[in-house]
């Protein structure tokens, strides 16, 4: 059994032993059915005005723990903020950032709001490494390296395979794309670990990563106005000469 569904089978347990405690401590005091239904009928007035969000949050942790679209242990994106499901409580779920800080997100936002969840399914990922060359180069021996960094690299699936594409020609560059997949804990890592053998194996079959770059032609203009200013501006230094 997995942490998730064990974490949810232990709150939705945890949550009828407390209804059916309350409904016994009502019986033991005595409150017979018409005085519940007056209490609950201002607990709905309650609800109507000041325990709407809470109550919102309440029953949205009820989904999350039935449907399980989250479970403890999943990698979310929440706002563009990333982190791990530490905890689904009644009110909030609990994400530990890879700052390591924590965030109470209120369970509302996961069924109202926007969610990814990067490992619903599996932890695998596919990061993507952008890589320009200059023109002239050898764009087979550019698919060639990258193919083969992708295979040096321990992290790197071998299953999807490694993908090189061919993307585009830009303004200054040939541009490629290195795709690969990982766990979704060495996604940076192996990013960082590839461009740092972009460069080196570039280096040493001397190709050239540009930068960009433009070609500024200047021409010759003669025409009357500027005649008139270039003029205009030698009178002045003969004026400014002449009074010195």
């Amino acid at each position: 059994m997995n942490a998730g569904l064990k974490n949810s089978i232990t709150v939705i347990t945890t949550y009828v032993i407390w209804f059916f405690g309350f409904l016994m401590v009502l019986n033991v005091l005595g409150v017979d059915s018409k005085s519940m239904a007056v209490a609950f009928g201002g607990l709905g007035i309650g609800l109507g005005f000041g325990l709407q969000a809470i109550f919102n949050n309440f029953f949205s942790g009820i989904i999350l723990l039935f449907e399980r679209p989250i479970q403890v242990g999943d990698v979310v994106e929440v706002g563009g903020v990333w982190g791990e499901v530490k905890q689904i409580n009644v009110r909030a779920t609990l994400i530990q950032t890879y700052d390591n800080a924590s965030l109470l997100i209120p369970n509302s936002e996961f069924i109202s709001g926007q969610v990814t969840n990067w490992s619903f399914k599996d932890f695998r990922v596919r990061r993507t490494i952008n890589v320009g060359v200059a023109y002239g180069s050898d764009v087979e021996k550019v698919r060639e390296i990258l193919f083969d960094i992708a295979g040096a690299i321990h992290e790197v699936y071998k299953y999807p395979k490694p993908v090189v594409l061919f993307t585009d020609f830009g303004d200054s560059a040939l541009l490629f794309q290195l795709r690969v997949w990982t766990h979704i804990e060495n996604g940076l890592s192996v990013e960082t670990e590839i461009r740092f053998a972009v460069d080196r194996e570039f280096r040493k079959h001397r190709i050239e990563i540009p930068f960009p770059q433009r070609d500024l032609h200047i021409r010759s203009i003669n025409t009357p106005e500027l005649s008139d200013l270039e003029s205009g501006i030698s009178d002045v230094d003969i004026a400014a000469k002449a009074s010195m």
